[in-house]
């Protein structure tokens, strides 16, 4: 666990299943506009206990971490935030993703969600390298990256399936401070 003034990350247990799914109930319409939709049997406490497994048994391989957001004082989970698709040897990277509850918005929290997973990924997991994909409408998630440290690199053109529909994503990375050399 790692923490702010306002919340704490941690690596999802098998005894969140209950409040993830709630989480993922409360916000299926608003998440479904950024992830796609997901069929009805992924809303079912069986499924979010195989996804935890899976969340578990990945973080064990090295291939990707998935933590809660918590907020400090009341311990509820507010959010969910990720290193995916976690690569090694000469790469040294990882994929950003992360998904706020649509009441807890504008306040703050994601931006200090996102400088914690990137000391968590730069310090403990020694990455080079996080890259994160936005959508071009999604100015309010750019700035949050912006604010986080990350810059823009570009334009990945139908990047990402969500509904049906590729959608394009404005690349976003961030470098390793104690590696950007020369």
């Amino acid at each position: 666990m790692f923490e702010s003034d306002r919340l704490y990350l941690r690596l999802f247990e098998e005894k969140d299943a209950e409040t993830l799914l709630a989480l993922e109930l409360k916000n299926r319409d608003y998440f479904s506009l950024y992830s796609g939709t997901r069929k009805d049997d992924f809303y079912t406490i069986d499924a979010i206990q195989k996804k935890i497994q899976e969340y578990i048994k990945q973080a064990t391989e090295d291939k990707s971490y998935q933590f809660g957001i918590y907020e400090k004082g009341n311990n509820e989970l507010i959010g969910k935030i990720s290193l995916n698709s976690v690569q090694r040897h000469v790469l040294q990277n990882c994929v950003l993703g992360y998904m706020l509850d649509k009441e807890q918005n504008g306040k703050g929290y994601m931006s200090e969600a996102i400088k914690l997973i990137v000391s968590y990924a730069f310090e403990k997991l020694e990455l080079h390298r996080i890259g994160a994909g936005v959508m071009p409408h999604n100015g309010a998630s750019m700035r949050v990256l912006e604010k986080a440290g990350f810059h823009k690199e570009g334009l990945a053109r139908k990047n990402v399936n969500i509904n049906g529909r590729w959608e394009d994503h404005e690349m976003f990375a961030i470098i390793n401070p104690a590696h950007d050399v020369g």
